[in-house]
């Protein structure tokens, strides 16, 4: 009466194979997945200072002289 030996956990595999189907099968383990590695980047994106975040867009540089200003 102790744990699942390895044929208990094929007989399960395929009970669960069964009622789910091979296509919702795989949609699970593509969102689960995706959600792994989400939640891996905003762990990573975390330990980033401020300035450092890979999805920070660059600003662009700006000319600061006054355009109407005679150059001297």
């Amino acid at each position: 009466m102790g744990s699942l030996s390895p044929v208990h956990w094929i007989i399960v595999l395929v009970v669960v194979l069964l009622l789910f189907g091979p296509a919702r099968l795989a949609g699970v383990g593509k969102g689960l997945g995706e959600g792994i590695k989400s939640f891996k980047r905003g762990l990573s994106d975390d330990d980033r200072p401020e300035g450092e975040a890979s999805d920070q867009k660059q600003l662009p540089k700006v000319d600061t002289k006054d355009p109407d200003a005679k150059n001297a």
